[in-house]
């Protein structure tokens, strides 16, 4: 991570503005998701991130502060002593499947451009409502239909392999009975839930790979 760029304020080239819709955290295994929506459309999608930044993340939308500053909140204080506000975050590039970010902090009349994570830039600007844009190719590239039979196949079967993965860490969870007694009612209602919306996704993909052969 480091500083990008350092230039004299001038207006931002137009990308397109999005909104956190949701936060899935299943509470155990390292992978969660968060999911960003057009603020005037209906194209979304997911990025996956770690536990870690899912709960910064929730909590920092909720509001709650520890005693001691965490790392996001540290970093939060740390550019506000030194005059920086976070004006907004971009999700600017897309390499090997990985999300680029980019955090724009306005101090006087310049803007300072620092490469982030997507989780870290989203759980920093959470607690202020910073705004949050995608760059239109990489919106383009995300939401691309595959362009061949073979990537399509492909696509589905990593799809696959994910639920998969989730389906046995929920199984696991749901089968403990010490858990589905001791956990709040909510949370064991949200982890079935969950599995079920996943196994019927599961179900479909392998209906549909199954007739592709």
């Amino acid at each position: 991570m480091g500083v990008l760029e350092r230039e004299s304020y001038r207006e931002v080239p137009v990308d397109i503005p999005v909104e956190l819709t949701r936060i899935l955290i299943t509470e155990f295994g390292d992978h969660q998701l968060i999911f960003l929506k057009e603020k005037e459309g209906d194209r979304a999608f997911p990025i996956e991130i770690g536990i870690a930044e899912a709960m910064a993340i929730e909590r920092r939308l909720k509001g709650h502060f520890p005693p001691r500053p965490m790392t996001h909140d540290l970093l939060a204080g740390v550019m506000e002593a030194l005059g920086g506000r976070l004006e907004r975050i971009v999700i600017s590039d897309l390499r090997d499947r990985t999300f680029i970010a980019t955090l724009h902090i306005k101090r006087d009349s310049e803007v300072v451009q620092v490469d982030s994570r997507p989780s870290d830039a989203i759980a920093l600007g959470a607690a202020f409502d910073t705004p949050i844009f995608v760059a239109k190719h990489v919106l383009d590239e995300v939401l691309r239909q595959p362009a061949t039979a073979a990537e399509r196949i492909e696509m589905l079967r990593e799809r696959m392999g994910m639920l998969e993965e989730k389906i046995a860490e929920l199984s696991q969870r749901l089968s403990d009975e010490d858990f589905v007694v001791e956990a709040p009612e909510a949370l064991v209602a949200d982890h079935r839930r969950q599995l079920s919306e996943m196994q019927s996704e599961y179900d479909a993909i392998d209906r549909v790979l199954k007739k592709l052969g």
